[in-house]
């Protein structure tokens, strides 16, 4: 279940791609499948291991395009172990809302991104994410957990003060977003409860038959009850010295 929409997010074969604070690596494996050479980043150990296990076996089954690589390891979002410009392509999908400082890994972002270079960025949804909030204390209240819900505005005026240039949104998976009230009212740690087994085998079989009728049903209720809102920027080509100074180039 992809939240970056790759149609708005291009990425060419060859393309370097950094996904930061990958988790279980599902927009890695996009990407890796589409050819890039990917690097995928966590604090988290484990899911790192899996994620190398996955890149393995995708390499194995020949999932990958020729020139396409991928490369799974820990690290530290606001501190990450790259060059300046050493990427065509960040993604950060559901993170941000666990890290006290956010503004650092949006410099560390823009720091080790390409001029030119695109990043996507997706958080929770303001509307739906106080209705679980609301519903739920221990939703939120755990090592590691959400500390913070981004108004759509707020995160676009980060993204512009970071010195990127903010292209697109929109809002994704407005069919989660009844499961977790659903998983918020009965107890976040209950999975028996008959309504959230009931709603999760619905969305298993959305995920695994992709019908066309809650395909359209989730594009109507996305701009209303999206669980995620995602964000598209550029970082802007610096003007070189002589044509900043006003002088023209030779």
């Amino acid at each position: 279940m992809l939240t970056v929409d790759f149609s708005r997010f291009p990425l060419a074969p060859g393309d370097r791609v950094l996904d930061l604070g990958c988790g279980a690596g599902r927009h890695a494996f996009e990407c890796y499948r589409r050819g890039a050479r990917v690097v995928a980043l966590d604090q988290n150990g484990e899911e790192i291991r899996e994620v190398a296990k996955w890149f393995a076996a995708m390499k194995e089954a020949g999932e990958a395009p020729e020139g396409a690589t991928a490369t799974a390891m820990e690290g530290d979002a606001l501190a990450l172990p790259f060059p300046d410009e050493s990427f065509d392509v960040v993604i950060i999908s559901e993170v941000m809302e666990h890290i006290p400082d956010d503004k650092g890994v949006l410099a560390e972002m823009v720091r080790v991104l390409k001029p030119g270079g695109r990043i996507a960025i997706t958080v929770p949804r303001y509307g739906p994410e106080k209705v679980c909030w609301a519903l739920s204390d221990a939703y939120h209240e755990v090592e590691g957990g959400h500390i913070r819900i981004y108004k759509a505005d707020e995160l676009v005026g980060k993204v512009r003060e970071a010195g990127l240039k903010p292209y697109g949104s929109h809002h994704a998976h407005a069919l989660h977003s009844p499961y977790w009230w659903l998983k918020c009212a009965f107890g976040v740690d209950n999975d028996k409860a008959l309504p959230v087994r009931a709603y999760h085998k619905l969305l298993v079989w959305d995920i695994m038959k992709k019908p066309l009728a809650t395909r359209l049903a989730e594009q109507a209720l996305n701009p209303l009850i999206g669980k995620s809102f995602v964000v598209y920027a550029t970082k802007p080509h610096l003007p070189r010295l002589a044509e900043a100074d006003g002088v023209a180039a030779e």
